[in-house]
């Protein structure tokens, strides 16, 4: 049980010493990830919609 302790213990200490982003800067890295993310969708369906026509002529 001192185990378990001491490892919950040692993670609050690390937590401390993290450097969390401020509030600027989280919105500016969600917008980015949100933007990649939708890009990439574009992206795959733009493919799989090209490779689904490719092959229906091929049939």
């Amino acid at each position: 049980m001192q185990r378990i302790v001491g490892f919950f213990q040692g993670v609050g200490r690390e937590m401390g010493k993290v450097s969390w982003p401020k509030r600027k800067e989280l919105t500016r890295y969600t917008i980015t990830v949100l933007a990649t993310v939708i890009i990439m969708t574009l992206f795959f369906s733009v493919l799989d919609i090209g490779f689904t026509a490719l092959f229906d002529t091929i049939r």
